[in-house]
């Protein structure tokens, strides 16, 4: 089994090393293409305003002067376009993909680039315990589990443009189990706005990653984590709303 191997914290990422251990698990034809520099939040971004580069860090192990999308894109169809992989592994993303962050996510985007090109495709996330960690951010949870979460999925059947993500909570000693889930949902009318004062006198403002509300359903991402499970989430890449396109065919008969 060829498995491709990318994220968006970059080619030096700690999760990324994470990753290459859990794939080694499956199989010995592991390829990584990731992003030169960190990419987090670049969502499926794609470059079309300036050139993109690849480097060669060693063997099966490449950069890309690019964005998650764009390393995957390269990743199919350049760099081993001879032998298209039979999974994409997204991560280990430093910090949680739950609920309608899916939607700025470079890792769960280069899953739904790999979706796209018709490869069984996997984002997986550590969820951190509280803002300002740094380098201290442990990923022991996916370690640990990584293997045990990926495995049933292996001879899993997708659905076509369909993607697996995956979210392990920050406690590896507090683990319930595994749960099957759907996409939560964030209230971000109380989305943290940090503001600034550069040594000029102006203004600047960092987006604040605490102080988000959210209202969890009953089997949703974020309840589980809360509650110490792993979540297994499937995202779909078809965003119609069926009911609703039902009812506006009445109004465009």
């Amino acid at each position: 089994m060829r498995i491709l191997i990318s994220n968006d914290d970059g080619i030096n990422a700690p999760g990324l090393a994470i990753l290459e251990e859990i794939a080694a698990k499956f199989s010995d034809d592991i390829w990584v293409v990731a992003p030169a520099e960190e990419q987090s939040g670049a969502g499926h971004s794609l470059s079309l305003s300036k050139p993109v580069r690849i480097r060669t860090h060693g063997p099966k192990r490449y950069s890309v002067t690019g964005t998650p999308t764009d390393s995957v894109m390269l990743g199919i169809g350049k760099i081993i376009k001879d032998h298209k992989p039979d999974l994409l592994l997204s991560g280990v993303n430093r910090g949680a993909n739950l609920g309608d962050d899916v939607t700025y996510s470079g890792t769960v985007a280069a899953a739904m680039e790999g979706t796209l090109a018709g490869i069984k495709s996997i984002a997986l996330s550590q969820v951190y315990s509280r803002e300002g960690s740094g380098d201290n951010v442990t990923f022991d949870c996916a370690s640990k589990w990584g293997e045990e979460v990926l495995r049933p999925l292996m001879d899993m059947d997708f659905a076509p443009r369909m993607l697996m993500n995956i979210n392990f909570p920050p406690h590896v000693d507090k683990v319930k189990g595994i749960k099957t889930t759907c996409q939560g949902f964030h209230d971000y009318g109380r989305a943290a706005i940090i503001e600034g004062q550069d040594p000029r006198g102006y203004p600047y403002y960092w987006f604040g990653l605490h102080g988000i509300e959210h209202t969890p359903g009953h089997d949703s991402d974020l309840e589980a984590i809360a509650d110490n499970y792993i979540s297994v989430t499937p995202l779909q890449l078809d965003l119609t709303h069926q009911q609703v396109l039902s009812k506006l065919r009445n109004l465009y008969p």
